[in-house]
């Protein structure tokens, strides 16, 4: 029995939420619950709907993407995220993922490309695009913040966490450590769960605030 992703499409063109819908409905892992026009409307059909995965345009009259995103993750921090683009405008995006967003997508993209990221956002197993955690390092590394001692991190959940902020995928990790990448996962469930953390971005942030990281 398949689990859907329930999904939400939250775009101010047509055709653009038609093209979406086209392409999730190609996998049967994902059920279309509500399509929003604009960042208002986005917040009011989440309370509504309660959906798993939102897909999120940046540019909107009324509200926009980046704004609802903050307010929806304020508001129901269960909910994924994901801004959906046609450009890799990295100032953007990189708002974006400091709002709470989970990932961005390039409306460009094949479907499948489309399936295999959304599923991998869902179960925690997307890596940070190397540029994104490039920038994250520098906004953080001007501030000198001392390393905490009293982390409550174990010596190799804090090594994962050096390799995730560096925006290794959880394979890649998996191979550099020889450990399975099923453990891979349980090790970033407990740090998530041990910090009260969402994703990987917010994961990098604490990295990088903490000062795992030193030039």
């Amino acid at each position: 029995m398949i689990q859907t992703i329930r999904v939400l499409i939250v775009d101010d063109h047509k055709h653009a939420r038609e093209g979406m819908v086209t392409i999730l409905s190609l996998d049967p892992h994902f059920g279309i619950v509500a399509e929003a026009q604009n960042g208002l409307e986005a917040i009011r059909l989440t309370a509504e709907w309660m959906p798993d995965l939102i897909l999120m345009d940046i540019n909107m009259k009324e509200m926009d993407g980046l704004e609802a995103t903050k307010q929806i993750k304020s508001r129901f921090p269960y909910v994924k995220i994901v801004m959906v683009t046609v450009s890799d405008d990295i100032t953007h995006l990189f708002e974006a993922l400091k709002k709470g967003a989970h990932g961005y997508l390039l409306k460009n993209l094949n479907p499948k490309a489309w399936h295999e990221y959304l599923k991998a956002i869902i179960y925690d197993q997307a890596p940070l695009s190397r540029e994104l955690a490039h920038r994250i390092l520098l906004e953080f590394s001007q501030r000198e913040t001392p390393k905490s001692s009293d982390t409550p991190l174990t010596p190799r959940e804090q090594e994962i966490l050096r390799w995730v902020a560096k925006g290794t995928s959880n394979r890649d990790i998996s191979e550099k450590l020889d450990i399975s990448e099923h453990t891979v996962k349980n090790h970033l469930k407990n740090i998530l769960q041990k910090l009260q953390m969402g994703n990987r971005v917010q994961l990098t942030r604490y990295a990088y605030e903490q000062g795992y990281f030193h030039h």
